[in-house]
């Protein structure tokens, strides 16, 4: 077996530099919340697939669903020759899903994917050419989801010019002083000054940013939205890509929020590693495009298929949406208790259910974020066996996207190395000597 670093090399021989990785650890296998590296190397995997593992590593029950559907066939198009599994699961996420009425469901394959076939359904059906997104979102990497995404870097980056009829928003940050009210009278100022609100297709947002810094959206906020939409003939769709399938303690996140959007958008979670999505909405609005204007070659394929019809099937016979909230709050617990130690760096511990942000500054007063010191931590981590990732505009915001079957052994043991990795890098250099906020 080759090692990590001949791995590596052979990686920056092969690919371009555009496809970045932030560890040179190279999976060999692995089981649930675990991960072994090819040199034999165990890891507490709190990265689960950057949110797509929401059921572990190589559950049985979706094996054995992949493996069932692979001694059938493996693929078709749908658009050619159907099959039920396609609507077996669009069957099941019209029932699961709380969308104002009678639901219809697309599926295609990526998360990008998903929020494009949105604006086109939305576009289709007010007849409306004019989207509005949120600061801080991330929405993709195709030439539209990149102009509705709210970072340059690494994202956007040398890429433009990017489509127009897109318009940016405020979202709420209570923790950066950016409030409901705030961003609600910034909408009136973009129906005043850019585009006429009768002439606004959609709002698209995260009810949770992800890669924005895990910011809940509050709930006065989202009802707020509701209410411009039905006011004005506005598409509520809402991104669940990387918040949906019971990560916050709900199915989705916007079920916190006490409002029904028009369309969800999801995917990661929904199949369990292999490359599905979904946008799923009202009916009278999902079949505005005609005969023909959705679909795609691996859309729905019948394995990825077979895969969510059973990781849906975990979620529910292991009780993941009531685990969600129990790991959530394990979680934050444990990082209140380093925060004690270390209150002029851990600066603010949010989320919803097991979807936790920590985000690391270098001044609680001026709150500064913690870029570097955020970098060395995760470096460090790694190093004692604990993956994880960064998020946020500054990259300083610790997101945990664990899957839901962790033990609450596992997570102790996290939390014990992630107190570990944060006393190593702060002894050595001290919270004053980690710039930050360098290339935003």
């Amino acid at each position: 077996m080759p090692s990590n670093a001949a791995l590596d090399e052979r990686r920056i021989a092969a690919l371009p530099l555009g496809v970045s990785c932030s560890n040179a650890i190279y999976a060999d296998r692995g089981e649930n919340a675990e991960l072994w590296d090819v040199e034999g190397r165990r890891y507490i995997d709190l990265v689960g697939g950057v949110g797509a593992l929401a059921v572990g590593h190589c559950h049985p029950k979706v094996i054995a669903a992949i493996q069932a559907q692979l001694g059938r066939f493996n693929h078709t198009f749908f658009g050619t020759i159907p099959y039920e599994g396609y609507i077996a699961l669009a069957e099941l996420l019209n029932e699961r899903c709380k969308v104002g009425g009678r639901a219809k469901t697309l599926l295609v394959t990526t998360g990008a994917e998903a929020i494009e076939n949105a604006v086109k359904i939305a576009r289709a059906y007010t007849k409306r050419h004019g989207i509005v997104v949120f600061g801080g979102s991330f929405h993709g990497r195709t030439l539209l989801t990149m102009a509705m995404t709210g970072k340059v870097i690494p994202y956007k980056q040398s890429f433009g010019p990017f489509p127009g009829g897109i318009y940016r928003a405020p979202f709420p940050d209570l923790y950066r002083g950016i409030d409901v009210e705030h961003c609600l009278s910034a909408l009136d100022t973009v129906f005043e000054t850019e585009i006429e609100a009768t002439a606004i297709a959609a709002f698209v947002i995260e009810p949770l940013q992800g890669e924005g810094g895990f910011i809940p959206a509050p709930a006065e906020f989202m009802k707020g939205l509701r209410g411009l939409c039905d006011r004005h003939g506005i598409v509520l769709v809402v991104d669940e890509v990387q918040s949906g399938f019971g990560r916050t303690g709900s199915l989705f996140a916007v079920e916190h929020m006490g409002i029904e959007p028009d369309l969800i958008a999801m995917g990661k979670g929904l199949g369990a590693g292999l490359p599905i999505s979904a946008v799923v909405g009202r009916a009278e609005i999902m079949d505005a495009p005609g005969v023909g204007g959705l679909g795609g070659t691996y859309a729905g394929n019948p394995l990825a298929c077979a895969a969510a019809l059973a990781a849906i099937d975990v979620l529910d016979a292991e009780g993941l949406l009531d685990r969600a909230r129990a790991i959530g709050a394990r979680f934050t617990a444990g990082f209140q208790r380093i925060q004690n130690k270390h209150r002029s760096i851990i600066g603010d511990i949010r989320g919803l259910g097991a979807m936790i942000g920590v985000e690391l500054v270098n001044d609680a007063e001026t709150r500064y974020p913690a870029r570097s010191l955020t970098a060395q931590v995760i470096k460090e981590a790694a190093n004692r066996g604990l993956l994880l990732v960064s998020a946020g505009r500054h990259f300083n915001v610790i997101r945990l996207l664990l899957p839901l079957t962790i033990s609450d052994a596992l997570i102790d043991e996290a939390l014990s190395i992630f107190q570990d990795a944060l006393d190593a890098v702060v002894s050595e250099g001290g919270a004053s000597n980690f710039p930050a906020a360098v290339q935003v």
